[in-house]
């Protein structure tokens, strides 16, 4: 097993038992009754619960474990298979509830490890309950608790982009995947909602310190027909925030829904 979580007191290497993470130091980190362990240093905590909140990590769950976004998993799935190295260590920087995460970990070899960081302490548990294969931690990806040079294939699924911490936790040649959505992801739901729907900004693929290597689309029109489904895939996305009250109503009156779901998987690889 390869120890990569670091102490966030003192920085040196966190040893695992059964129960907790220890460093040299004597500075120990109990694990949650779900395995999770929490990393994140109160320095580093700007919220009493920081990430996303406990309701909008628990709709994105259940609207995930009907797999409207398999597709994805599948594709990104198989772009980690075909970047990662025998026996390399993967780590799921901003990883949610795990929803990708452990599709990717029960796929890769044995010889292999896999991580998950994530903000939120809800997160982290959902994905540790439901992935004892992977190991997770409570964490910043501005301040990840990994030590330098470690990791043999990074990547971020909607998650924040930190560039500098990314190329100090990666290997020299290692690989990065990132996942954002395509312009017009969930168009349809944006126009039965918004009076000016708004396409999705895809920025430069240009990353400092990273070579583009590849994109992979996966796109796919899905039917909603629970309107608990429709609530929970909105409270999911950033919308949730800036939604006006006349909007939340046109939401609520829809039964189902066709919707184009449409993201791109993008690969880099680390320069030096």
């Amino acid at each position: 097993m390869h120890e990569i979580f670091l102490c966030p007191v003192c920085g040196e290497l966190l040893i695992e038992s059964e129960k907790l993470y220890c460093c040299v130091k004597n500075h120990n980190f109990d694990k949650a009754r779900s395995g999770y362990v929490n990393l994140l240093s109160v320095r580093r905590k700007h919220a009493k619960l920081p990430g996303d909140n406990p309701e909008m990590v628990r709709a994105r769950r259940d609207f995930l474990n009907h797999d409207y976004y398999q597709h994805l998993q599948e594709a990104l799935c198989k772009a980690v298979l075909k970047y990662m190295p025998s026996a390399g260590v993967l780590l799921d920087a901003g990883c949610g509830e795990g929803y990708y995460t452990k599709k990717i970990s029960d796929a890769l070899p044995e010889e292999c490890s896999c991580l998950g960081i994530d903000i939120s302490k809800t997160a982290a548990d959902l994905a540790a309950r439901a992935d004892k294969k992977t190991r997770y931690a409570v964490g910043s990806v501005f301040h990840l608790p990994v030590g330098e040079q470690k990791i043999d294939l990074l990547m971020s699924v909607f998650a924040p982009y930190c560039g500098s911490e990314f190329l100090r936790v990666l290997k020299s040649q290692a690989f990065f995947i990132m996942v954002i959505p395509s312009a017009r992801h969930l168009w349809e739901l944006k126009t039965a909602v918004y009076d000016k729907p708004y396409e999705n900004q895809v920025r430069d693929y240009a990353l400092d310190g990273f070579a583009f290597k590849e994109k992979i689309i996966s796109e796919k029109e899905i039917l909603i027909s629970s309107p608990e489904d429709i609530q929970n895939l909105f409270q999911m996305t950033p919308y949730a925030y800036r939604t006006s009250a006349h909007e939340r109503e046109r939401l609520e009156k829809l039964q189902s829904l066709h919707v184009r779901t449409a993201f791109e998987i993008l690969i880099y690889q680390k320069e030096a």
